[in-house]
């Protein structure tokens, strides 16, 4: 019998991957990759990346990690800081990581790659698709463009998360959505708004 494909996926945090990759795994051999420069602050940064080499470890995956190169994602989204979350900014920071994640798969000679981001509800499919296939071209591989929230993805991965004891995030890591999260919250007190 012949063994699967191997296929590398940028993993956007734990709690997306646990189920994306637990998918994954039926029709290829993943390796993941932690390539998120976007995540502030650093002891988020770190928590997150605990919390995918836990999932790793309990699905027995590769997991590899990437630098941690904020100044890249700084110079690639200022332009767009001032937009909010699914706009350009975002466009800016999912070509940022899946560049990085298409140049990953080709250094290792892996054929072909994807992302977790598709998982999320919050994240625009198309932007992911778009991104990705620009990164395939760029380096010579394919881009696997699975809406993974599709299916009651979203809804897996959340049972998934809770099941393995991982955080779900209400921001996807970057200082604004830290900041828009937070608006959010202080919305949702309770007499927020009320004279």
């Amino acid at each position: 019998m012949q063994s699967p494909p191997p296929i590398l996926v940028h993993a956007c945090c734990a709690a997306c991957s646990s189920w994306v990759v637990e998918l994954l795994a039926r029709s290829y051999r993943p390796t993941a990759l932690f390539y998120n420069p976007n995540i502030h602050p650093e002891d988020e940064y770190l928590l997150r990346l605990e919390d995918m080499r836990s999932v790793c470890r309990s699905l027995g995956v590769e997991l590899l990690e990437g630098a941690r190169d904020t100044d890249a994602w700084i110079e690639r989204t200022t332009p767009w800081a001032h937009l909010p979350e699914r706009s350009e900014r975002c466009a800016a920071c999912f070509r940022l990581r899946l560049d990085e994640t298409a140049r990953t798969a080709r250094e290792l000679g892996i054929g072909i790659f994807t992302t977790t981001l598709s998982v999320s509800p919050h994240k625009i499919h198309a932007m992911v698709v778009e991104a990705g296939n620009a990164a395939a071209e760029r380096y010579g591989v394919e881009f696997l463009a699975r809406d993974f929230k599709k299916q009651d993805g979203f809804r897996i991965s959340c049972e998934r998360s809770r099941r393995l004891g991982l955080r779900r995030q209400d921001y996807c890591g970057c200082p604004q959505s830290l900041e828009e999260a937070r608006r959010r919250r202080i919305q949702r007190r309770p007499g927020h708004g009320r004279p």
